[in-house]
């Protein structure tokens, strides 16, 4: 691979003069930069963007908004045209819910779905997000399906049409079409894990069920076919797609096989055989994905690339050759990649786009201020507990000060939520109300039930965290599970929220005292797949959920949470209470209920009622900022 250095004189020029089309948002930095391995077949992958199409406004590596892209995809299809190869774009889902862009407006999605459907997208899928709520599935049938009418697929969703409740399925099973200049054929599926916790107007067949329907198996003994293009809201290494490429296998022992995956929010690229290869591009706008294929077929034609040496045919090959690299998302990177400039690489189109994002931003208020944060939180930065943790933070200082329903006095009372609910880091300086959607923006309210004997409850977050992980069905985890070789099932748990594993640290570079700290991933090429080359930053994992005991008696020892986070020997009374409220945010009731009987209880949802009705995990924390963080 080439690596370009780009310290000196250009490099110093560039970084004063680029910067992010959104004002407020902070200019790249300048750095060590990778080449994307350009080949035959290219694509551009995107996915668990949910709401981040203004970029990243306080870290440079990830500024770039979705007009940038847009420029950056029309920039590189430039390049495509001009040397005879092809360029297609892929999104796996998960599109929503997660940022001000989206959450903040009226009715949701208001003005980020006209803005995503701006990308010239090739190849679609739902993800888990876009089935949570009956309103956002109806929104991505009646909104986005429409603009990208032929390219969005869905192998195994259906939806119960609003207008005639007719079950039907969302989108397209499949699709089949040749490329532009190259004339490959390429026969496409998109599908959705083995979810189960979708609102009733939608059905999600178990992947291993549709790959059984005739549609299915009739496509995949199509012999004119050159590439099989699998995307899906899955992760890479998960027995789902496992039974997909088994099933084309099955009948295709030597087409090859491109798989792009999502759901996890890593960096990750797996080989399943030497003709078969899985993409993962990361989450909310930090990566684009960069997937190349050599090798392929062409339907017979004998075709050329023009900048390959000596004009030399790219002719089917015994064995593919595939190259990876995650792009991080700023204009930095795309500067280079498309060896343009801040004058040169602008499009129109992508210029629009961006004026539209900024132009929705005012309009929902996101830069108005709650307070000022007066150092950074982190979900996975830093070891739970600890003093810059935030879980430590929401724990030991929001939960306790803002969690009381008046109608319940002063009793006792223990609330439990999941780490998946807070899905950002808080950085020192403005908390706005963007930030609010960006730290937790699920509309999920507050549940309880009263007098629970407290020796029943003061064991649930052990059982929640480790003790019983087959609890857990493999449905809304928001995590990441680790490797395990292909055709294994993971342990898939919904409020699981460990550490990016593929990001983890490579041995520190000679050059690390140079280098910004960001991704450094390792998967199954190796550690050379980020375009830019970082030094390493440590991720550590956290629970599954905290708890935070409020109006206990006096404790024993300090208020500060120590170092066992299953049952913090911090939280235990002089004098225990008999009985106490149990508050939970109502995502996990189902799994609240479900330890509960496991501990020999016979609690049931008649049992719990609504705690702060009108109140979520986003208003109490914006409502603490307000009254506890000023800005000086």
């Amino acid at each position: 691979m080439i690596i370009r250095f780009l310290y000196g004189a250009w490099a110093l020029t560039l970084s004063s003069t680029v910067f992010a089309a959104q004002p407020s948002a902070a200019p790249p930095l300048s750095a060590p930069l990778r080449d994307l391995p350009w080949g035959q077949l290219n694509f551009l992958h995107t996915t668990d963007t949910h709401g981040w199409h203004a970029g990243h406004l306080q870290e440079p590596s990830f500024s770039a908004d979705w007009g940038d892209y847009i420029s950056f995809a029309e920039r590189l299809h430039e390049r495509a045209d001009d040397e005879g190869v092809d360029l297609l774009l892929v999104d796996t889902g998960d599109r929503i819910e997660g940022n001000g862009l989206y959450d903040a407006s009226d009715p949701k999605g208001k003005y980020t779905l006209d803005i995503f459907a701006e990308q010239d997208i090739d190849v679609l899928c739902s993800g888990n997000h876009e089935l949570y709520k009956s309103n956002s599935s109806e929104a991505e049938y009646s909104v986005t399906v429409p603009k990208f009418a032929g390219n969005y697929i869905a192998s195994n969703l259906d939806i119960f049409d609003p207008k005639t409740g007719e079950q039907r399925p969302l989108a397209q099973r499949y699709k089949k079409f040749t490329t532009k200049n190259q004339g490959i054929r390429v026969l496409a599926f998109g599908f959705l894990f083995d979810f189960t916790g979708n609102a009733n107007n939608t059905v999600v067949q178990k992947v291993e069920d549709a790959i059984k329907e005739k549609w299915f198996q009739q496509a995949i003994r199509d012999r004119e076919v050159d590439l099989f293009l699998v995307i899906g809201h899955i992760l890479l290494r998960s027995i789902e797609f496992a039974s997909i490429f088994h099933a084309i296998r099955e009948q295709n022992w030597d087409i090859p096989i491109q798989i792009f995956g999502g759901h996890t929010h890593i960096r990750d690229y797996a080989k399943y055989d030497s003709k078969a290869y899985a993409l993962e591009s990361g989450r909310y706008m930090e990566t684009i994905g960069f997937m190349s294929i050599t090798g392929l077929s062409t339907g017979g034609k004998e075709t050329t690339i023009s900048n390959a040496p000596s004009g030399r045919d790219f002719k089917p090959s015994a064995s593919p050759s595939f190259s990876r690299r995650y792009i991080d998302n700023n204009l930095f990177s795309f500067y280079h990649h498309t060896s343009l400039n801040e004058t040169t690489f602008p499009t129109i189109h992508g210029r629009n786009v961006s004026s539209m994002i900024s132009s929705a931003r005012k309009k929902l208020d996101l830069d108005k201020q709650f307070g000022c944060a007066p150092k950074d939180y982190w979900t996975n930065r830093v070891p739970y507990p600890s003093e810059q943790s935030i879980f430590t933070w929401l724990q030991d200082e929001v939960l306790p000060s803002k969690i009381h329903d008046p109608s319940r006095g002063d009793t006792p009372r223990m609330l439990i939520t999941n780490t998946g609910a807070v899905r950002f880091d808080i950085f020192k300086g403005p908390f706005t109300v963007d930030t609010t959607y960006t730290v937790s923006p699920f509309t999920n309210g507050f549940r309880y039930i009263k007098d629970v004997p407290f020796s029943v409850a003061k064991r649930l977050l052990q059982i929640l965290n480790q003790e019983v992980p087959q609890l857990w069905p493999a449905s809304q985890s928001l995590a990441y599970v680790s490797p395990a070789p292909l055709g294994q099932t993971h342990p898939s748990n919904p409020l699981y929220n460990p550490h990016p594993h593929a990001q983890t640290p490579l041995t520190p570079l000679k050059e690390d005292k140079d280098l910004t700290p960001g991704y450094t991933t390792t998967d199954d090429a190796g550690t050379d797949g980020d375009d830019t080359i970082h030094a390493p930053i440590t991720f550590y994992r956290v629970p599954n959920c905290i708890e935070s005991r409020i109006a206990f008696p006096p404790t024993t020892s300090s208020s500060k949470t120590e170092t066992n986070t299953q049952t913090p020997t911090s939280m235990q009374s002089e004098e225990d209470p008999t009985a106490i409220d149990l508050i939970y945010v109502d995502f996990i009731e189902s799994y609240i209920l479900l330890a509960l009987k496991f501990l020999g209880t016979d609690y049931e949802e008649r049992d719990t009622a609504v705690y702060m009705r009108g109140e979520t995990l986003t208003s109490v924390i914006a409502e603490w900022v307000g009254e506890n963080w000023g800005c000086e």
